[in-house]
């Protein structure tokens, strides 16, 4: 029982991250490997022309559907002018790019966080090549994406430039992005 007297207990932060939960989470995950088992999820419908909308609300993680979001996110993604669109969002390949550099930070401070190592600055660039005739089809040997993408962060701290690395590169989206990765598509008409 908590007497009116007790002060709330402190957050333990380091970089701004609260290092008293993400311990929690190991904690649980060691215990239990099921609650390691995470599950996100978006809709998305075309709106018009290159407009496209997603939702972002749901998601599973330790052992259960989350509520803690009250409405969805919804992001919108668009195309220049060049390619048909109407420049009122980023295009997804932009989306990427951001998906890659908020993951690459946030992993980098949360793993930095959780080593106790402080991390002062973080400012990075992401530039992603694309040759768009394997996109319309026109090159059979051209990808479709991406050739290649160059990040340079830059990071304040007095870690070693080994160690900020390996940290980063604990990022899912950088896995997800520099391995292959089985996708499963179906399509039906309405």
């Amino acid at each position: 029982m908590t007497s009116s007297n007790t002060a709330p207990q402190a957050k333990t932060l380091t970089n701004g991250v609260d290092v008293d939960q993400l311990m929690n989470v190991i904690g649980s995950i060691e215990a239990d490997a099921g609650y390691a088992k995470f599950q996100w999820r978006a809709t998305n419908q075309w709106i018009d022309g290159e407009l496209s909308r997603s939702q972002i609300k749901g998601f599973y993680a330790g052992n259960e559907e989350d509520t803690t979001r009250d409405q969805a996110f919804t992001l919108d993604a668009d195309e220049p002018p060049i390619a048909a669109g109407e420049n009122r969002a980023p295009n997804a390949m932009e989306y990427l790019l951001h998906a890659l550099a908020s993951c690459l930070t946030g992993t980098l401070v949360n793993h930095a966080a959780v080593r106790g190592i402080e991390i002062d600055a973080v400012e990075s660039s992401y530039a992603g090549d694309m040759d768009v005739r394997g996109l319309f089809g026109l090159a059979d040997n051209v990808r479709k994406g991406f050739s290649k993408v160059v990040v340079n962060m830059r990071v304040k701290s007095e870690a070693s430039v080994e160690e900020l690395t390996e940290m980063a590169l604990f990022s899912p989206v950088y896995d997800v992005i520099s391995n292959s990765l089985p996708v499963e598509f179906t399509l039906t008409t309405l």
